[in-house]
């Protein structure tokens, strides 16, 4: 018998043993005895969690308690606290009245990542969209004008100051690390010298140290009847911490561009920043996408820290919401429900940046 007998003929299928989900099972779950304990292993745990934390979390959980007491008497969950005090932990200590504009001026900010994630707004359009959203969510928030009350943001707090925060934090942070980045690749020595000093200096203290810097030692070197506010100190400090970690990712992207591209640019008599703009930092940009998201969904967790300084965000209004006498010991229910707000923007940002990776053709499929 030749080879050419038997031989499998083109457009074949595979054999039923290798397809199929008992196939994919026995290769990805049961590859090994490791593997099948493992497997075995969560698959128990799994079946032991899941019942005990769908009946504590819905089936005898206490949605319609009027106080602790009734909420004590059940086995379950008392989300009837969430629904009491929902709107201290959203909106902190914001007047009552008015927190229907904390309300609009998160959702305005909302409207305004989700525009900047549409790639027909990917022009000067998208700068007058951040000026019109930002002048919008500033006039809300403060008031003063316009027959709204005047509010000072040291009565902030909740979802609103968190948006803010990161917000204006990512898209600061951002520009400033892409110049970082080219200035730390520059010819100029000096230029060069203060990227990497600032780079290094500030990536070798945690984001805790520099809000305590903010917080505490910058008012002491101002001058004698100025102050910064508290809030925009903190969102310095956040600025700066970011920008030096995108900085770093963005220039691991800047290398993987080969030389050609460079030379490409200089032939075509482009000038230094043209290069970048039209040619270069696209590219390396599209390379480091799943970095870059990956800092900016720790930077929207980072700013909780803001609570060490007293920024009424939304791990200290939790924290407020439990101080009530009348609801004391609902703590896990307070931070399962702001856990859950956390989760919603990161899940959000990470399907979005896997989705735009696939837009660009950038990803490697297996």
């Amino acid at each position: 018998m030749t080879s050419s007998d038997t031989a499998v003929p083109a457009g074949s299928p595979p054999p039923s043993g290798h397809v199929g989900a008992w196939a994919w099972a026995r290769s990805q779950l049961f590859s090994s005895p490791l593997n099948a304990l493992l497997t075995i292993l969560s698959v128990w745990l799994v079946l032991m969690a899941v019942p005990a934390v769908v009946d504590w979390a819905l089936l005898s959980a206490n949605f319609t308690a009027q106080n602790a007491q009734e909420c004590r008497q059940s086995a379950g969950a008392c989300w009837a606290f969430i629904a009491e005090k929902h709107r201290l932990i959203l909106f902190g200590t914001y007047p009552y009245e008015e927190q229907w504009r904390p309300l609009l001026a998160s959702l305005v900010l909302i409207a305004v990542i989700v525009a900047s994630g549409m790639r027909r707004f990917w022009n000067l359009r998208l700068l007058w969209v951040w000026l019109a959203g930002l002048a919008i969510v500033a006039v809300l928030m403060w008031g003063g004008v316009l027959g709204l009350t005047y509010v000072e943001n040291s009565r902030w707090g909740g979802l609103p100051v968190t948006l803010i925060l990161s917000t204006f934090g990512i898209a600061f942070a951002f520009p400033f690390g892409v110049l970082l980045a080219l200035g730390r690749r520059s010819r100029m020595p000096a230029i060069k010298a203060l990227c990497v000093i600032y780079i290094e200096l500030i990536r070798g203290v945690p984001l805790i140290s520099l809000l305590f810097m903010s917080s505490v030692m910058l008012p002491l070197f101002l001058p004698v009847g100025f102050s910064i506010d508290k809030l925009l100190r903190a969102q310095i400090a956040i600025i700066l911490f970011a920008a030096a970690y995108i900085a770093e990712t963005v220039r691991g992207g800047l290398q993987s561009i080969p030389k050609g591209q460079y030379e490409g640019g200089e032939s075509l008599g482009l000038s230094y920043w043209q290069q970048m703009r039209i040619i270069v930092l696209p590219q390396a940009l599209k390379v480091v996408i799943p970095p870059l998201v990956g800092i900016f969904i720790v930077l929207f967790k980072d700013t909780s820290l803001v609570v060490i300084i007293g920024i009424f965000d939304l791990t200290l209004a939790a924290k407020a919401a439990l101080s009530d006498a009348a609801w004391r010991g609902f703590g896990v229910e307070a931070y399962v429900f702001i856990s859950l707000i956390y989760f919603v923007f990161c899940f959000s940002m990470s399907r979005y940046s896997q989705a735009l990776e696939r837009r660009l053709e950038r990803g490697h499929k297996r």
